[in-house]
C-alpha cells in the first residue's frame, strides 16, 4: 500500500472517529433535515405534490443540508488548531482525498436520511424508476462532496466562513443542480435509462472534471 493511500485512509479514519465522538455534523444536519421536511409536510398538508415540485424540494433539502455541515471538514481543523500538524504529517493529496472520502460518506448518509423522511412525511410522491433515482442521488452526493471539500478548505480561515460557504458553493453546484432536478423528475415519473442518458452523462462529466480540478487546485489552497 502506497504512502498516499495510507495517509488518505488515516485522515478519513481520524475525521470519522472525531465525528462519531462529537456527532456535531450528524446532529446539526439531521436536525436541519427533520425541521425542513416537517415544515414542507405541514405546508403541503392536504395538497397534491406533483413530481416537478417534489424533485425541486428534494434538491433544496440536499443542497442546504450540505451547506449546514460539510464545511466542518476543514473548519474543525482550524478551530482545534490541528491544521498545521496535518500539513506536516500528510501530503496535500492524502488530505484532500481523506477529507473527500469523509464528505462522501456524510453526504450519502444524510441525503438518504433526508429523502427517506421526505417520502414518509410528504404523501402522494412515488418513485417510478428506483434504479435511476438511486443513481441520481449517488451522483449528486459524490459531486456535492467533491465541490464542498475544496470550498471548505478555501473558507476555513475566513472569519465569515458561515456566510461564504453557501455563496461560493451555489455557482459551482448550479451545473449539477439543473440536470439533477430534471433527472429526479424523470425518475419519479418512471423514465428509463435511455431517456435520462444525456443528463446522466452531463452529471458524470461534471463529477470527473470537478474532482480533478479540485485535486489540482487543492495543493495551492492548502499551502497558502
Amino acid at each position: 500500500m502506497s504512502i498516499i493511500l495510507r495517509r488518505t485512509l488515516a485522515v478519513f479514519r481520524k475525521d470519522l472517529r472525531s465525528e462519531l465522538r462529537t456527532r456535531y455534523t450528524l446532529n446539526a444536519i439531521l436536525l436541519f433535515v427533520l425541521t425542513t421536511v416537517m415544515m414542507i409536510a405541514f405546508a403541503t398538508r392536504g395538497e397534491i405534490v406533483n413530481d416537478g415540485v417534489a424533485s425541486g424540494l428534494l434538491w433544496v433539502i440536499m443542497f442546504f443540508s450540505a451547506m449546514t455541515g460539510l464545511a466542518r471538514a476543514f473548519v474543525a481543523e482550524e478551530e482545534r488548531g490541528t491544521s498545521l500538524l496535518l500539513r506536516l504529517s500528510s501530503p496535500p493529496a492524502a488530505v484532500f482525498f481523506g477529507k473527500l472520502l469523509y464528505n462522501v460518506l456524510m453526504t450519502l448518509l444524510l441525503n438518504f436520511a433526508g429523502i427517506t423522511l421526505f417520502f414518509i412525511f410528504v404523501g402522494g410522491v412515488a418513485v417510478g424508476s428506483p434504479g435511476l433515482f438511486l443513481l441520481v442521488i449517488a451522483l449528486a452526493s459524490l459531486a456535492t462532496a467533491a465541490s464542498t471539500t475544496l470550498i471548505s478548505a478555501i473558507i476555513a480561515r475566513s472569519r465569515s466562513r458561515g456566510a461564504l460557504f453557501p455563496v461560493l458553493s451555489f455557482p459551482i453546484m448550479l451545473p449539477l443542480v439543473l440536470p439533477g432536478v430534471e433527472l429526479t423528475l424523470l425518475a419519479l415519473g418512471g423514465a428509463d435509462m435511455a431517456q435520462a442518458q444525456n443528463n446522466l452523462q452531463l452529471m458524470v462529466s461534471y463529477l470527473v472534471v470537478l474532482t480533478t480540478v479540485s485535486w489540482l487546485l487543492f495543493d495551492f489552497v492548502w499551502k497558502e
